[in-house]
């Protein structure tokens, strides 16, 4: 958290000198201090980011592909005549633990092009698709596959 500090204060002062460099260290530093104190915040979470960035990093990866090939797959749905679009509303279970695993998941859903997460409460997932094509494979995802592998990372 006091790269990302570090980071922001470089990227709002626009250039970078040794005098800007200081007063970012410092500030970044009490900052850094203010929410341990009083926002509760633990220096262990970023040790926890730390070990999941290389998971995250490849989920997001994995997210960029699958939007590039959601759209692709809409856009022949679409500019196919011969083909008329079959709208299905798929009801799944995703055994993810953590809210914000989950979270992640429906917004990754809505996301893609053709799908949109409905309803999402527990472990329960609406999600309404453009195509059945669409709807095959969503319960057992690479989206759910991955968020269980970051869910066992501690």
């Amino acid at each position: 958290m006091y790269i990302l500090f570090f980071l922001v204060w470089i990227i709002f002062n626009g250039n970078f000198t040794l005098e800007i460099a200081a007063f970012g260290v410092v500030i970044s530093g009490l900052m850094y201090l203010f929410i341990c104190k009083f926002m509760g915040y633990k220096p262990a979470y970023d040790l926890m980011v730390a070990k999941k960035m290389g998971l995250i990093i490849r989920y997001i990866a994995t997210l960029l592909v699958e939007i590039v090939k959601a759209n692709w797959e809409v856009i022949k749905l679409i500019t196919t005549s011969k083909y008329d679009l079959e709208p299905a509303i798929v009801h799944f279970r995703a055994d993810l633990k953590s809210t914000a695993a989950r979270v992640v998941l429906a917004n990754s859903i809505t996301l893609t092009p053709g799908t949109i997460t409905v309803y999402n409460q527990g472990d329960l997932y609406v999600v309404h698709c453009l195509d059945r094509s669409l709807a095959k494979g969503i319960d057992d995802s690479v989206f759910v596959k991955q968020l269980k592998k970051l869910e066992e990372v501690k």
